[in-house]
């Protein structure tokens, strides 16, 4: 990790332990409160953090360092967290979880019925495309525009478990950060990941759900950086391993697969007390 990507990152943290307070006590009062597994209620969507600290710091950035690298693709950024947090946090307020996957709300779009995850899947898809125009050239228009989206939508996927998309983030952004040392675009996924270490502990604890909100703006903020840093082939690569993902999560749950192996459900566990995991 660059000095400038650590920077960020630390004040990723500070900022968003700032925030998080102030940030629980409006959706409780906005009555945006769900159950968790253990039926207490708690606050939802709580991951819009993600798309506000990022806004916080790069605007200073801005003021601070007027000639960074990677500040013309700043916009980009800023418009596809926050727009992936919007639909995310749409389909958090009004969703219903009649229909689940990408497979299950494209029957009920072609039945008819436009649901909030039909909504989110275009909307997400609409916001690839744009920040891939604006960034990219010719046919690495659309291999970037599927990138972001099936990123955005991978790490909803996970969102199962209490801190499964938080450590899928990590771990996706430790290889991203391996794969590109010491790239300057890596600062965007190291601001998000402040954010994220800060609001962790209490989605361990089952005290916060990230919702949709969340999870969609910790994924497109991988995908995003994936597309600007590595080599064709190796975008090709992640291309294909997103498309395989999918494929597999619509055919077996992923919860239960993660059950079932011992390592997997070891990090899957890990951070959280006895009390605060059933097994599925």
């Amino acid at each position: 990790m660059s000095l400038e990507s650590l920077i960020l990152f630390v004040l990723g943290l500070v900022v968003a332990a700032l925030i998080l307070p102030y940030l629980r006590r409006f959706i409780i009062a906005l009555g945006h409160v769900r159950p968790n597994y253990r039926g207490e209620i708690i606050p939802a969507s709580m991951g819009v953090v993600f798309a506000l600290v990022p806004a916080v710091l790069f605007a200073g950035t801005f003021a601070v360092r007027p000639g960074a690298a990677y500040l013309d693709l700043v916009p980009a950024f800023l418009l596809a967290t926050g727009g992936m947090a919007f639909w995310g946090l749409i389909d958090d307020v009004y969703g219903s979880r009649q229909a689940t996957g990408l497979r299950g709300h494209l029957v009920r779009l072609l039945r008819g019925e436009v649901t909030t995850g039909a909504l989110k899947a275009v909307g997400g898809l609409t916001i690839a495309f744009l920040v891939s125009l604006a960034t990219a050239h010719g046919p690495e228009i659309l291999l970037n525009t599927f990138i972001i989206a099936l990123a955005a939508n991978a790490l909803n996927l996970l969102d199962l478990r209490p801190g499964r998309a938080g450590k899928g983030f990590l771990l996706a952004g430790g290889l991203l950060a391996a794969a590109a040392w010491p790239h300057p675009f890596l600062v965007f996924p190291a601001a998000v990941g402040g954010a994220l270490v800060a609001y962790l502990p209490s989605d361990l604890r089952g005290r916060a759900m990230m919702g949709d909100a969340g999870s969609n703006a910790l994924g497109v903020s991988l995908g995003l950086t994936a597309a600007w840093v590595l080599s064709l082939p190796a975008k090709i690569g992640l291309l294909v391993f997103l498309v395989g993902f999918h494929l597999f999560t619509e055919r077996y749950s992923l919860t239960e697969v993660i059950a079932n192996n011992r390592l997997l459900r070891f990090i899957d566990r890990l951070g959280r007390t006895r009390r605060e995991f059933p097994d599925p």
